[in-house]
């Protein structure tokens, strides 16, 4: 169980810290040009929360497990990442067009959902 927990855990950090690195250190016209049209919505400081978000998820997912400091936390990084990706689906869903978005904000949801259980099982 613990096997599983470390592949799906370590697949959805990197995704989570590579996609929140990125709006972290660009801009928001910067983002628009690599299509991500969604951060029109969006003030700069609001993606930059949702970066930094992603990015503190991402090691809420690792760090507690690996160092075994209150691993209960791992699991509930797992929620908390579904949860902005559940978020994040809404945002693509009402702009209409971004079907590509949707699709991996659903699969990153699956993921970071069977993390969470993965890591409640393995605590158990």
């Amino acid at each position: 169980m613990i096997v599983a927990y470390w592949i799906v855990a370590a697949l959805v950090a990197l995704l989570s810290l590579a996609v929140g690195v990125l709006k972290l250190v660009r801009t928001r016209e910067q983002l628009q040009a690599m299509g991500q049209a969604w951060t029109a919505d969006f003030t700069d400081s609001q993606v930059k929360l949702i970066g930094g978000t992603e990015v503190l998820g991402a090691l809420g997912l690792v760090l507690p497990m690996a160092t075994n400091i209150a691993p209960v936390l791992s699991p509930i990084a797992g929620l908390g990442i579904a949860a902005l990706q559940a978020g994040a689906f809404v945002v693509h869903a009402r702009r209409g067009n971004e079907r590509q978005n949707m699709i991996g904000n659903m699969v990153l949801f699956a993921l970071a959902g069977a993390t969470a259980v993965l890591g409640f099982l393995v605590l158990a």
